[in-house]
């Protein structure tokens, strides 16, 4: 039974680090690199993300600072900051980008905490999809008593991974929250 369910636990781990990532690129009126490493930039006609060409700054806590690694691309990176959907203006001073993230009203923060409930619903969906999985293999066990052992130990290890989505969703609200 176990042998079932730890063949599907790194699953588990990529639906939780999903997570993460998600809640990471949301703005919560506080600088973060990552708002920005995946913008995909048009640099010299391939499509690049930021992150592989520039260095990514937060030197104050409402600012991000980007250095391309060739100034060339700094137009290329203004234009996609421009294009992105973070509502951002672009500071361009010929070897930065500046980008000023602007303060959240109480009504958009509020918008932010819905979309992590959002988030982390969707993330007990794929938790539970895989559960049924496991389920269906133990079910395939042969005697009752496997069958109901494997039912409690596949519960603990749901229960441990939905504990998980309450800890980073509660987690990133108290971010949203803060003003």
């Amino acid at each position: 039974m176990l042998d079932t369910i730890s063949k599907k636990e790194p699953e588990f781990n990529k639906a939780i680090e999903h997570l993460k990532q998600e809640l990471s690129s949301l703005r919560t009126g506080r600088a973060n690199a990552a708002l920005v490493e995946n913008l995909i930039v048009d640099f010299y006609g391939n499509p690049t993300p930021l992150m592989h060409m520039a260095q990514i700054m937060v030197p104050e806590p409402r600012s991000i600072a980007i250095q391309p690694y060739d100034k060339g691309a700094l137009k290329d990176i203004e234009k996609a900051v421009q294009a992105s959907n973070l509502g951002i203006n672009p500071v361009n001073d010929g070897t930065y980008i500046r980008l000023t993230i602007p303060q959240m009203t109480e009504e958009r923060r509020k918008d932010l905490v819905k979309i992590v409930s959002q988030m982390s619903e969707k993330t007990r969906v794929v938790i539970r999809g895989i559960r049924e999985d496991i389920w269906k293999e133990i079910q395939k066990q042969s005697s009752e008593d496997d069958v109901r052992i494997g039912k409690d130990d596949l519960q603990k290890v749901v229960d441990k991974y939905n504990d998980e989505i309450k800890k980073v969703s509660e987690a990133k609200e108290k971010e949203v929250l803060t003003i």
